[in-house]
């Protein structure tokens, strides 16, 4: 049967997307995986956007989005997840779940095999692989590797900051980057202003708050998709050309850099990861490539992979579709190709913001597919 015809092929799909805010300074990823999936060439398929607030972008942007619904933080756990996702298939067919925040992987990880019985698909990574890429643990994985990373370390008192360049504290030697376990990461000079931004990273984020050596050069980014067996499956390469206050690419440009792609292929050999992930990098000034993070997800920037002739999101579908990695679609990226970011308003009805205010969704789009459990019956 073609996959013209054929309901169960991925370009068929009902997708759901996490992380659909749109905030200016530090976008999710999920509102540009939706638009790299509806400018597939051959995805026929409903996206549907996986929301945290009410004012999530994702939740109204009918033009790349089927509607959505608001889930529980992942703070409440693995359990709550599953009862509202439960809630969630009971109103609509969805075939596979893209994630697109890192706080929200452990609890999908717990849930893989219980949303496979449902008949959802996911490609994510063992809670070890999960682990082995937290930034606290980028020295030992980089040490395996063969890549550089700056030193790190785990801080649970500001007065930290006054000491640290001490030889029994270490001999930190300032401007130093703090930074939280999942978000936000600062450049500070001097010890009061590292003691407000570790206030505030713990006060936002909670403990522990990291330390990192700074280092400064040119950033790059790598970000591609992983089968668990080692290799690195279509990588897409960046560098960033502006930023926002958070750091975060507001314009890039696509690159062909050796040294990043043999960096990422011994990352990833090394992490044998599954599903999409994303090295930002630092070049110094002797040329030295540096990691300065793993994020176990695709970067808000993936829409250029689309852009440049290897859309990534549909070959994660095709992967959980069981396509093998060497038969996957993707074309040679072609370097030079730049993205700029923009912020634009959304034009939002009164009565889909009480929907997902009373009831947790948005109101039913005119011909949508109909719930799994009529699909069943």
């Amino acid at each position: 049967m073609s996959a013209g015809t054929d309901r169960n092929h991925w370009s068929r799909w009902t997708v759901a997307v996490t992380g659909i805010n749109a905030r200016p300074e530090n976008p999710g990823p999920g509102c540009a995986v939706a638009r790299c999936l509806c400018e597939a060439g051959g995805f026929r398929g409903r996206v549907v956007g996986l929301g945290y607030e009410t004012l999530d972008a994702g939740l109204y942007h009918r033009e790349d989005l089927d509607g959505g619904y608001l889930l529980p933080y992942p703070a409440a756990g693995s359990e709550a997840l599953m009862e509202r996702l439960d809630e969630v298939l009971d109103r609509d067919r969805i075939d596979a779940i893209i994630p697109g925040l890192d706080a929200e992987l452990p609890n999908f990880i717990a849930l893989q095999a219980t949303l496979a019985r449902r008949g959802v698909r996911m490609l994510l990574p063992g809670r070890a692989e999960l682990r082995r890429r937290d930034k606290d643990r980028l020295p030992a994985l980089c040490a395996r590797a063969g890549v550089a990373t700056p030193r790190v370390r785990q801080v649970s008192d500001a007065r930290f900051f006054g000491r640290c360049t001490r030889a029994d504290e270490g001999g930190w030697a300032y401007p130093l980057v703090v930074k939280g376990v999942f978000y936000d990461a600062f450049v500070v000079h001097d010890a009061d202003e590292a003691a407000r931004r570790f206030a505030q990273i713990a006060r936002d984020w909670g403990y522990p708050v990291l330390v990192q050596s700074h280092v400064a050069g040119e950033e790059v980014n790598l970000t591609a998709l992983g089968d668990g067996s080692g290799a690195l499956i279509g990588p897409v390469m960046m560098r960033k050309q502006a930023v926002t206050d958070k750091g975060k690419a507001w314009a890039g440009v696509a690159i062909d850099d050796r040294d990043l792609l043999a960096a990422g292929e011994r990352l990833m050999q090394a992490l044998a990861w599954k599903g999409p992930l994303e090295l930002e990098m630092l070049r110094d000034a002797e040329g030295t490539l540096h990691l300065i993070e793993i994020n176990p997800r695709f970067p808000a920037w993936i829409y250029l992979s689309h852009g440049v002739g290897r859309n990534l999101p549909a070959a994660l579908l095709a992967l959980m579709h069981g396509v093998a990695a060497a038969d996957l679609p993707l074309a040679a990226p072609r370097p030079g190709v730049s993205f700029i970011r923009h912020a634009r308003e959304l034009i939002v009805g009164m009565d889909d913001i009480v929907s997902v205010s009373l009831h947790g969704a948005t109101l039913p789009r005119r011909g949508a597919v109909a719930p799994r459990a009529r699909l069943l019956a």
